[in-house]
């Protein structure tokens, strides 16, 4: 079972989310987004690294049936719809050229995305919860306008998910463990236990774990060589 990072953003949450809690199973439409798509940018250790083919995925088995949707099948296990990819959206230049087929490496963040064109659902415990805190800033003086400031951001560990959240509150960063998946970020935690890679079974790098443990954990992850 592979651990992954998903940012769930306030108004996400606030207009029709369902609060949820540490060791809820939940299911989550999940869009994979450049990092300079989500507040600005300037993540790093929130990173989700993943690669494999694209596919077109029928609009019926992604929860909809207004047609196909494309989608990144990681090479781990994850499926995951492409930021823009209904394949009917031709304008996104970012991957305009991407084709059934094609095999891609990113770079990015995982998003739960209840709005919009439907997306593929995903299924998994929710090992832990962070508030995420973010600075803004006006993007002239005087001027009603804020962006945010990449640099101006924290993380508070939580038990549960609130349904509202204060002004500096941007949404939560959810570490949720997939059944049938393999991460980056689960390699990490058995590198950072100590535990063998290849005879650790599935889900074990979290047991025995704390929620406040595996955030602390996850936390100091920067100084882990990344696998290959």
């Amino acid at each position: 079972m592979g651990l992954w990072h998903v940012f769930y953003a306030d108004w996400q949450m606030e207009c029709c989310g369902t609060p949820f809690k540490v060791g809820d199973e939940v299911s989550w439409p999940l869009l994979f987004q450049t990092s300079e798509d989500v507040l600005g940018g300037g993540w790093h250790d929130q990173l989700t690294r993943i690669a494999g083919p694209v596919e077109d995925l029928a609009g019926d088995l992604a929860g909809d049936d207004e047609g196909p949707v494309r989608v990144l099948r990681e090479e781990n296990g994850l499926v995951v719809a492409l930021h823009g990819h209904p394949v009917d959206t031709a304008a996104n230049k970012e991957a305009g050229d991407v084709r059934p087929g094609h095999r891609l490496r990113l770079a990015g963040l995982l998003t739960a995305e209840f709005h919009g064109d439907a997306v593929p659902v995903t299924s998994g415990r929710i090992r832990a919860i962070q508030v995420l805190e973010q600075g803004f800033a006006e993007t002239s003086p005087g001027s009603w306008t804020r962006e945010p400031v990449p640099g101006e951001r924290s993380l508070r560990s939580v038990r549960e998910c609130p349904k509202w959240f204060a002004d500096a509150e941007a949404g939560v960063l959810v570490t949720l463990e997939v059944p049938g998946t393999d991460s980056r970020l689960s390699y990490a935690v058995r590198e950072a236990r100590g535990l063998p890679h290849e005879s650790t079974a599935p889900g074990a790098e979290v047991t025995g774990l704390t929620p406040a443990a595996l955030t602390e954990l996850l936390e100091s992850l920067s100084a882990v060589p990344e696998p290959g």
